[in-house]
Order: structure tokens, then C-alpha cells, then sequence
């Protein structure tokens, strides 16, 4: 699995000011002077991020990464998972161990799903973003709920009345929502 790189998009208002990676919208907020208040959203998830424009924009090290259990450098992290006991009878059965067959549990079922997980993911993106800066907008809770009920014709309608940077927005996050063809989760 490759980690993508995290974008951002930032807002002042209803206004979209930058975009970009991190160090790119760190960089491009730095020159803003305005008093208004910026909202600086995760490109992939919807969720605000919080940005201290104070501090130069770093990105954390391998040596400053708490070391945790497991095999970092393989990207291998321990958690804990609780099971029943006829679970872990179940797993220590399996050919290769608890590990191996969770392994291979988890990654049937992000086979079998991928779609369905793709277009929740979208959904609840575009909802995180629609609730901190549509809020408030005429037609917000109509929308969510054409959003949530897979209505891309309703949902866009709605949204068209919305300024243009936040429905924009609003329509790049959403996209994959309308892609599953077995209707709504």
C-alpha cells in the first residue's frame, strides 16, 4: 500500500485561497494578511486541519515518530484486537497463525467492499466539509440527505446556489459518491 500525498484546500470565507500540498498551502497562507478566520480542509477526508502558521511547515521525521510495536519499517503496527475465545480457537487454526489469517480476512474484505467503502468514504468527506462551511446555507439539510440517499441530480441542484468555491469544492469530494451501482449504503 503507497501513502498518496496529503493535499489541502484552504478557505477564508466562502472563498477558496489556496491549494496544494501541505508545504505548498503553508507557503501561500503565510502571505495572507486578512483577519478573517481560515478553515483548512484534508483534500481526502473533508476534515478541518489545524495549521500553525507560526512555526515554519515541517513534516515529521522518521527519528521523531514515536517508536511503536510491531515492524515500523515494514509498516507493520501492533494494536490490539479483541476477540472471543472460539475466535482465537478459530485463528490459531488457520494455516500461518492469528496473524496471517486476519491478513487475509481484512484484505477479502477490502476486495469484496472496495466499492461500497469508496462511495461511504466520499460521503461522509463531503458531509465533514458541507457541515463546517455549508452549514448554514439554504437547502443544507435537503442536501445531505440527497447526498446520503445517492441523489447526484437532487444534490447538485441544491448545491448550485452555493458560492462557487464551496460547491466546487463540495463536488470534487463528493464524486465518488455517485459511483456504486448497487444504490445507497
Amino acid at each position: 500500500m503507497t501513502a498518496t500525498a496529503q493535499t489541502l484546500t484552504a478557505f477564508v470565507g466562502f472563498e477558496r485561497i489556496a491549494k496544494g500540498s501541505r508545504k505548498e498551502v503553508f507557503a501561500q497562507l503565510r502571505q495572507y494578511s486578512g483577519s478573517e478566520p481560515l478553515l483548512i480542509f484534508d483534500d481526502t477526508n473533508g476534515a478541518l486541519v489545524d495549521l500553525d502558521l507560526r512555526e515554519p511547515a515541517q513534516e515529521p521525521t522518521a527519528a521523531e515518530a514515536p517508536r511503536s510495536v510491531g515492524r515500523p519499517k515494514l509498516g507493520v503496527v501492533a494494536r490490539e484486537v479483541t476477540l472471543l475465545p472460539r475466535h482465537w480457537d478459530w485463528l490459531g487454526r488457520q494455516p500461518g497463525g492469528a496473524s496471517v489469517a486476519l491478513r487475509r480476512l481484512v484484505e477479502e474484505a477490502r476486495r469484496i467492499h472496495h466499492g461500497r467503502d469508496t462511495v461511504r468514504e466520499a460521503r461522509e468527506a463531503a458531509y465533514r466539509f458541507m457541515t463546517a462551511m455549508a452549514g448554514s446555507l439554504e437547502g443544507f439539510e435537503e442536501a445531505a440527505r440527497a447526498l446520503f440517499a445517492g441523489d447526484q441530480e437532487r444534490f447538485l441542484a441544491l448545491v448550485a446556489v452555493w458560492p462557487e468555491d464551496v460547491g466546487t469544492y463540495l463536488q470534487s469530494l463528493a464524486a465518488a459518491a455517485w459511483s456504486e451501482k448497487d444504490g445507497p449504503t
